[in-house]
């Protein structure tokens, strides 16, 4: 598979990470492009979260609108924004394309193809409900950053790991995951 993994300068870097970590060592991905809102290092270096490097990561520039994943002719298969601010979340869902991942988020909805937006954002204004309201009905996956607790995860890496598991299956269905009866992170590669 070919994915974009974009993030965005909302809170909560530490999913950004995990995901890129997990799909690296996911056999079933071939190549991810890697882009970075303006203010996602930012956030990132105030969160003390680093993203991996790793040969399967190609890096584009937001500002860079001729790179590969701001055209459906490149083929990619899915996208994943992590963690999707509601001000991407809801340039995207007016079809506003002025950065690449806006560009490339629009055109996983016009293809057809599988865009997961794990938004973090609480509490969320009527505005941001009727956005994601929007994206739902076009088709995207709104997966709040809502990690979940019946695991009975044993620290915050494994708590997070419960919505960033659920992001990466939603576009590797074969990826390991938490399975119900299980400790959170067991399933890990």
């Amino acid at each position: 598979m070919k994915l974009i993994l974009a993030v965005t300068g909302a809170s909560g870097a530490v999913y950004a990470r995990q995901t890129a970590e997990r799909l690296a060592a996911l056999d079933c991905v071939e190549s991810v492009a890697l882009v970075l809102s303006d203010c996602a290092p930012q956030v990132m270096a105030h969160e003390g979260v680093a993203l991996p490097d790793h040969p399967k990561f190609v890096r584009y520039d937001n500002g860079d609108l001729f790179a590969p994943p701001a055209s459906g002719s490149a083929h990619y298969d899915a996208m994943i924004v992590v963690p999707c601010s509601v001000g991407t979340a809801g340039r995207i869902a007016a079809g506003v394309s002025q950065t690449l991942i806006e560009r490339a988020a629009d055109v996983m909805l016009k293809e057809r193809r599988r865009l997961v937006l794990v938004v973090r954002e609480t509490p969320l204004s009527l505005i941001h409900l009727r956005n994601l309201t929007a994206l739902a009905e076009c088709g995207a996956v709104v997966l709040p950053a809502a990690p979940s607790f019946y695991a009975h995860p044993s620290d915050l890496e494994a708590l997070c790991a419960t919505v960033t598991e659920r992001a990466v299956a939603l576009v590797c269905p074969s990826a390991p995951r938490y399975e119900w009866g299980q400790p959170a992170g067991d399933d890990r590669p």
